[in-house]
């Protein structure tokens, strides 16, 4: 049996607005938004005409997605979740560079 895989390479200097951010990750903008409330991301911009996401904001959001369909996480739920996720690659970068590698 074959797999394929298909994933696209998103520039970290990229910004999408609210509703780019929706078309391309497939999340409405009301899912944005209240994700945005619960603090899973912090755009750029003061009201949702004005935010902009960074291209690593496209990853957070799918993970967001996968955690929020595949174990029916809330969104207060999701942002926890992504935070401790967060904090467990910040504490392995920093287990890596004490050991020289």
């Amino acid at each position: 049996m074959t797999t394929y895989l298909q994933g696209h390479i998103v520039d970290e200097s990229i910004e999408f607005t609210l509703v780019e951010l929706s078309q391309v990750s497939g999340a409405s903008e009301e899912e944005l938004t209240l994700w945005v409330s619960e603090g899973v991301f912090e755009p750029k911009g003061e009201r949702p005409q004005e935010w902009r996401f960074s291209g690593a904001a496209l990853q957070r959001v799918r993970t967001a997605q996968r955690l929020a369909r595949d174990f029916e996480i809330n969104p207060p739920g999701v942002a926890l979740v992504l935070d401790l996720l967060d904090e467990i690659d910040s504490l392995r970068s920093r287990a890596k560079r004490l050991r020289g590698g």
